[in-house]
């Protein structure tokens, strides 16, 4: 999984200087449509996502882990949020993101053996997203757009004692940035239970901070799931999904353009559980092709969970 969003890129222009990683977390906000609004009334939710960063890649293939300073960047994100359509065309939803960062780099202190590594541990408010959502080009409200605004609330200018935290491995991205896309789900074949959706969203940095820009950033996702398991008062549907993202390189006094930017293609299995109001959803995602500009770190896989009430 190639470091995005609060940390799933991460580069490396030389052996001996400390860069850091690319920010934006987009593909954690399109996937399964369990998510997507179905009715009138509201949905709280709280997702749970983890990966590992630490395998140095360079284009299409792993590359010697001393082409790259950092050498691992281990993210949690936990997100909180409620979802509310006021009827069956309007609705809006508030993300509340918090990440907590472990990340290994060569050290800038001149006190210790060059090439020492040092670990940085620090946790955050991310940026928090609000949107509208509109769903009113069916009765089923299975087609929608959303639209709205990435805010600068997330911490951008975490030190250690030695500056070793660059701007793009920061939890926050210190942009302003317009938010679009939508969703469509639908039947594929009723006779074997099996329906099909498909999302994209468009992150596009205005307002930026500091002499750093991210860069624009696109991400969707396609996938069907089963309708045919139940246990009980609980209905189970496995989910096989294939996501895709598109990020440009970031710009500015403090990016580090050449290791930035990033095209990925992921497959993904999970599971959801639906017992009446709660929904369960978990899935790991596993990156079939990537290709990045300069050094980055990525992940192997991306773990996904959440749980989400009703009302």
């Amino acid at each position: 999984m190639i470091k995005i969003g609060g940390g799933l890129l991460a580069g490396i222009l030389i052996p001996s200087a400390a860069f850091g990683c690319a920010c934006g977390c987009g593909i954690f906000e399109v996937g399964t449509s369990s998510m997507f609004p179905s009715d009138e009334g509201g949905m709280a939710f709280v997702n749970y996502d983890f990966q590992d960063q630490n395998q140095n890649w360079s284009n299409s293939s792993k590359a010697p882990a001393a082409n790259n300073d950092d050498k691992e960047i281990r993210t949690d994100f936990i997100t909180t949020g409620v979802q509310y359509m006021f009827n069956r065309s309007w609705g809006a939803e508030i993300e509340l993101p918090y990440a907590y960062r472990s990340f290994k780099t060569v050290t800038a202190n001149p006190d210790v053996p060059p090439g020492t590594v040092t670990k940085v541990d620090w946790g955050s408010l991310g940026d928090i997203r609000l949107k509208g959502i509109y769903t009113g080009f069916s009765e089923d409200l299975s087609s929608g757009i959303d639209f709205g605004l990435r805010l600068p609330t997330g911490n951008f200018s975490h030190e250690n004692a030695y500056g070793d935290v660059d701007r793009d491995s920061q939890i926050g991205s210190g942009s302003t940035d317009i938010l679009l896309g939508g969703f469509h789900r639908g039947n594929l074949i009723e006779s074997w239970r099996l329906d099909w959706f498909a999302q994209a969203e468009a992150d596009l940095p205005v307002l930026t901070q500091s002499e750093y820009r991210p860069g624009f950033e696109i991400d969707g996702a396609a996938g069907i799931n089963y309708r045919g398991w139940s246990l009980g008062r609980a209905n189970i549907s496995p989910i096989a999904q294939v996501l895709v993202s598109e990020r440009t390189k970031d710009y500015g006094a403090d990016a580090n353009s050449p290791n930035s930017g990033y095209t990925r293609v992921l497959l993904s299995p999970g599971i959801e559980v639906h017992l009446h109001p709660f929904k369960i959803y978990a899935d790991a995602e596993v990156p079939v092709f990537a290709n990045v500009n300069g050094n980055q770190l990525v992940a192997p896989v991306l773990f996904k969970m959440g749980l989400s009430y009703m009302f």
